[in-house]
């Protein structure tokens, strides 16, 4: 099951890396639905700029090789106290993700009628408890 878990994880946080590199070099699909919108209107609550969307798919990418190095799928890095320390924040960042901020995003938004709204409540946020469980079992 872990080994399961690491890799449907792992496969999944890349290709959310990859989509933040495309949209960093301008990409524009499916960027209307990962953005949280204010109440009522069309207008992103805010405007990501390049350099922080790729700061964010390198971010993910650390993640995934620190959940690959913790899981031991590995041969050249061995799980240590650093990767330990960074499955700790990991899992941390994605259960706290997954709570929101009780206004745009998380399972407790008071923002539910909006694209990204639904989006989060059945995809992003039941996505982010699923890398944060997936990040402490690997603690184990």
């Amino acid at each position: 099951m872990k080994f399961v878990m690491t890799l449907s994880t792992v496969s999944v946080l890349a290709l959310i890396s990859i989509l933040h590199i495309y949209w960093a070099y301008g990409g524009r699909w499916g960027i209307r639905a990962a953005i949280p919108s204010r109440a009522g209107e069309y207008k992103p609550a805010f405007v990501p700029g390049k350099v922080g969307t790729l700061f964010v798919a390198i971010l993910i990418l650390i993640v995934c090789f620190i959940l690959l190095i913790q899981g031991g799928y590995t041969h050249y890095f061995i799980a240590n106290t650093i990767t330990r320390i960074g499955c700790i924040v990991c899992a941390s960042v994605f259960f706290l993700r997954a709570i929101g901020d009780f206004r745009h995003i998380g399972f407790f938004k008071k923002i539910n009628h909006t694209v990204f709204a639904r989006n989060d409540t059945w995809i992003y946020s039941p996505l982010c408890l699923y890398f944060g469980i997936t990040c402490t079992i690997l603690l184990f």
